[in-house]
């Protein structure tokens, strides 16, 4: 699904009229009736007599508020609007919907200073629902003054509230708070998500979101030139491997995973066990020959593969040539899990790399060796999925992990480019940025999966979906889907608290029966 800019939306909504001639209080009205219907199906259409207040900016926001307020009137809800400017002034679509609505007998307060925020703060504490229509997608800063004070008020009323396209206080392209922002329990954002609504700590605002068909047609909107996507189940289900009646192990691809050091045999575990349960057909675990009996025994379908190490038990540049020997018959190298920050272990990655023929997933301490040499990444090599979390990021960037936190989205897409490879910046709403400057954003997974091992399981899912012959860039955005949706099923059984990575592979089987289940 696109994610869009205010901007984006802005010219979809000019378009719409001029082009298309679909009047624009013929969108708001349809966004309007959005709500509406989301209200009804959250009380289950029992409408009547629920008490519901609906704050209005004097915008098209609450312009849309109005509409809301309007049907609801006529569904016999007890509605109270509260408007945050004097009734003149609002102009166009916005005006027509306030003089409807009080033709209608609606009843109307307007809050234009502190001594009117009283009689709001006495109906909040008998509201059965708060619709928020205060500001709208081109909001931009900190709210100050009265409407600060309201979004302030409603929260601490702790109501149930339903945003209006999307939650007042919040910045629609970058999904930052600089002030009081209203906390939703839900939010219909029409049309397209807004970027905002994807990434935290906008998705926290928003709640559970919902997104609305307002009229804006199809074609207008699929011939425009998006490049931001949230990920649906129904695109990950549309690329989905394919399970053959007649497929054997070989033609489901071969996972290299090299990694495993003392006291780090099981993240190369983990990923290595991750591959074979996303539907790799074979995987080798190829580890240095020391703690190679260990991997023996921790798996069974697993195959395993000694490696030169140093004296100190670490992968060491001697690896070099088996694990190329090894790649020939490979599909995918998993780069990383558990590998160490040993001087020659580094200098083994950062040889590798160049001569690579085949797709790699790099990951932790893989990643950390090439901190030292990113012209590497900027050089020639095989096709890559860079999987660091933020502090590795930092690393590679050069920078903080705090900066790289700042703009997850533009850091992502950044240097996705700069190395012409998949970037995958793990953390709340991941993002997968491709070299073409395609990116998308994971909305599955909970605080549970931030635990040991998760990035190794993630990095097994990924490289396994990849021999199976996915492309490297829907490989990483579908594993990363995967990856949050087998958290998501773990939470619901054993918790946040209690979650461990080795249950993200218990529960990925779950994960993908839901997913081709899905529509």
């Amino acid at each position: 699904m696109y994610l869009v800019t205010a901007a984006e939306m802005g010219q979809l909504d000019r378009l719409a009229s001029s082009e298309y001639l679909v009047p624009s209080i013929v969108l708001m009205e349809n966004a309007g009736l959005r709500v509406v219907e989301s209200i009804r199906r959250h009380f289950q259409d029992r409408t009547k007599n629920r008490r519901v207040l609906i704050f209005c900016g004097k915008g098209n926001n609450g312009g849309d508020g109005l509409v809301v307020a309007r049907h609801l009137l006529n569904q016999e809800a007890e509605v109270k609007v509260f408007l945050l400017a004097r009734p003149e002034d609002l102009r166009g679509d916005a005006r027509t919907n306030l003089e409807i609505y009080q033709k209608m007998g609606g009843k109307l307060y307007p809050i234009l200073g502190e001594s009117h925020l009283q009689r709001a703060d006495i109906a909040l504490l008998y509201a059965d629902l708060v619709v928020d229509a205060i500001f709208g997608t081109g909001f931009k800063g900190a709210a100050l003054g009265l409407p600060a004070a309201v979004i302030t008020m409603i929260n601490k009323a702790h109501r149930e509230t339903i945003a209006v396209d999307i939650p007042s206080g919040l910045e629609a392209d970058t999904g930052r708070v600089f002030g009081p922002c209203i906390q939703a329990t839900w939010t219909v954002t029409f049309a397209l998500p807004k970027l905002g609504l994807a990434v935290e700590p906008g998705a926290s605002y928003a709640g559970r979101l919902e997104v609305a068909d307002i009229g804006i047609p199809r074609k207008l909107i699929d011939s425009q030139r998006f490049n931001l996507h949230l990920l649906t189940a129904s695109w990950c289900r549309s690329h989905l491997p394919r399970r053959d009646a007649g497929g054997h192990k070989g033609v489901y691809g071969h996972v290299l995973a090299v990694g495993g050091a003392p006291g780090l045999t099981g993240a190369i575990t983990l990923a290595a066990t991750a591959a074979l349960r996303a539907g790799a057909g074979l995987v080798t675990a190829a580890v240095p020959r020391g703690v190679h009996w260990i991997l023996e025994m921790k798996t069974t379908e697993v195959m395993t593969c000694p490696l030169p190490e140093t004296p100190g038990g670490y992968l060491s540049r001697e690896a070099l040539k088996p694990i190329l020997d090894r790649l020939a018959t490979c599909d995918v190298l998993a780069l990383g899990p558990g590998l160490s920050r040993d001087p020659a272990t580094a200098e083994l990655v950062k040889e590798l790399l160049p001569l690579l023929k085949i797709p790699a997933v790099v990951d932790a301490d893989a990643l950390n060796a090439l901190a030292t040499d990113t012209g590497i990444l900027a050089g020639d090599h095989g096709p890559l999925v860079l999987t660091p979390h933020p502090g590795e990021m930092a690393r590679l960037a050069g920078t903080t992990a705090a900066k790289v936190q700042e703009d997850r989205l533009e850091m992502a897409r950044k240097y996705a480019r700069e190395w012409r490879a998949i970037l995958l910046l793990k953390g709340a709403r991941t993002i997968i940025a491709w070299p073409d400057g395609q990116a998308y954003i994971n909305p599955t997974g909970n605080p549970g999966m931030a635990t040991a091992g998760s990035g190794d399981v993630l990095t097994g899912i990924i490289a396994g979906l990849i021999a199976q012959g996915l492309e490297p860039g829907v490989a990483a955005a579908l594993g990363a889907f995967l990856h949050g949706a087998a958290g998501d099923e773990a939470q619901t059984r054993v918790g946040q608290h209690a979650l461990m990575a080795g249950e993200l592979i218990n529960f990925l089987p779950a994960a993908f029966r839901k997913l081709e289940a899905a529509t």
